[in-house]
């Protein structure tokens, strides 16, 4: 199986926020509110990261779930230009369509648009692997007018 996993290095973050959560509906449901909390003392607009969150969170609580293993949300802003949200989970042996290969599930399908929500409202995103046995999925946003 050969896949792309893309690390973009960036310097030291401005503003930082990290929290483990349980990997349920109620931690997906907090990771949102929490990232929201936080945007918003940071001045930051909320809108995309909220919605980037929930689906982030609510992948790693219904596919990354491993009973007794939390899920990390961490924020991250750089030098006020860019909001960087990673989703870590303890099943990375289970990885997600890698950028652009996510398809659209049939028309009645309940699921399967998490990843492209958040390929349509991030600038940019991607998996990264480790260590064992966690994954990464991170989002980017541009704060830049």
């Amino acid at each position: 199986m050969n896949q792309h996993i893309t690390r973009n290095e960036r310097s030291a973050p401005t503003r930082q926020f990290t929290v483990l959560l349980s990997p349920t509906r109620r931690g997906a449901r907090l990771a949102r509110l929490l990232a929201t909390a936080h945007l918003g003392d940071w001045g930051l607009p909320s809108e995309k990261a909220a919605h980037i969150v929930a689906e982030l969170a609510t992948n790693a609580t219904v596919h990354g779930r491993v009973p007794g293993r939390d899920f990390q949300l961490s924020l991250a802003v750089h030098r006020d230009a860019l909001l960087r949200i990673a989703v870590t989970d303890t099943r990375g042996e289970q990885l997600p369509p890698t950028p652009g290969s996510a398809s659209a599930p049939a028309d009645d399908s309940e699921s399967g648009r998490g990843l492209l929500i958040v390929e349509a409202l991030a600038d940019r995103w991607g998996i990264d692997l480790g260590p064992v046995p966690r994954k990464t999925i991170w989002a980017e946003l541009s704060l830049l007018p």
